[in-house]
């Protein structure tokens, strides 16, 4: 099912890839058709709102630490939040290229903003949540200034680290191996991809899989070429003006192999950060303009769209 979000009305596609009418065409060449949202999506949404409120409004939610090796050796710290009575479920949540913590200001060190809120929102909704930390354990602070052909860490090492945390929550007392979801954003997301591809000997070969799988702007390409197939439901939540992953190799990839597709207009990259604003970051040397900087920044309505898209998912696979 491909689903496309501009303002506050859905815009869909039929699952069987023809279109209802093609009078609107955008940029990436695909006509889209109006539906009205159904009373339920704009409850979940207004309930949404009033969640993000409260969570905001709370005590931030405390991580405990853990540790083990990825699949590859490296000894992996995570960070685990869990709900006070058993949790109904665990999400596994992979940062982007940026890592899991802030680099400036007060909190420098601690998780940044948008995982801490995602952990908040997730264990007020009774799950647990894992962050992995792929990039310091490996000695590297951040990617996003590095270009794509000359990183250290790839999606080799990303895959690894999240088909190993899939096996270590499967082993916890608190945890149920048969209600674990994959959480990524960008180069997380991309991870998500890597780690659910079902024709990877090593995805293959392994015995916990994810229930459910949900990438935000991930990189698409990689896979699409790959002939990727993956190995669960798979969500992906787009944002239409993304230039620093774009949109359509992902809707091409999630027209290919069924999955659901959200793309959420008037959204650059990182469109969910509960921070900011849009910024043109001209550090980063990738994106559809090399060397021209790419935009990253907040679009709060997206946000909340996308967030209750992923709460109603989580409902479905755990509940």
């Amino acid at each position: 099912m491909l689903a496309y979000h501009d303002g506050g009305l859905p815009r869909c596609a039929r699952n069987d890839g023809a279109w209802s009418r093609d009078d609107e065409t955008p940029s990436w060449g695909l006509p889209l058709s109006w539906r009205r949202p159904s009373i339920s999506v704009l409850k979940a949404v207004l309930a949404l709102g009033f969640v993000l409120s409260r969570v905001s409004q709370a005590d931030a939610a405390e991580p405990q630490e853990a540790s083990f090796n990825s699949l590859d050796g490296t000894p992996l710290k995570v960070w685990v939040f869990k709900p006070v009575a058993p949790p109904n479920g665990t999400v596994i949540a992979m940062h982007g290229c940026g890592g899991l913590y802030r680099t400036r200001g007060k909190r420098q060190g601690q998780l940044n903003a948008r995982h801490q809120a995602m952990a908040n929102l997730l264990v007020d909704q009774g799950y647990a949540v894992v962050f992995p930390d792929s990039l310091r354990p490996r000695g590297v602070q951040e990617l996003c200034t590095q270009k794509i052909g000359q990183r250290a860490i790839t999606q080799t090492e990303r895959r690894r680290d999240v088909l190993a945390t899939l096996n270590w929550v499967a082993t916890q007392p608190w945890a149920q191996a048969n209600k674990i979801a994959l959480l990524g954003w960008s180069h997380g997301g991309s991870a998500v991809l890597a780690a659910t591809e079902s024709a990877h000997r090593e995805v293959a070969a392994q015995t916990v899989k994810p229930a459910l799988a949900v990438a935000f702007y991930p990189g698409c390409s990689a896979a699409a070429k790959a002939n990727y197939q993956p190995n669960t439901k798979l969500i992906l939540m787009l944002g239409d003006k993304d230039d620093w992953t774009p949109p359509a190799p992902c809707i091409a990839l999630g027209k290919a192999v069924g999955a659901e597709v959200n793309v959420f207009a008037d959204s650059y990259h990182d469109f969910d950060n509960p921070e900011g604003s849009v910024k043109l970051r001209k550090n980063v040397p990738n994106g559809i303009n090399p060397g021209q900087g790419v935009h990253a920044g907040a679009n709060p309505a997206a946000r909340e769209k996308a967030y209750a898209r992923l709460l109603g998912a989580l409902r479905t696979v755990f509940d």
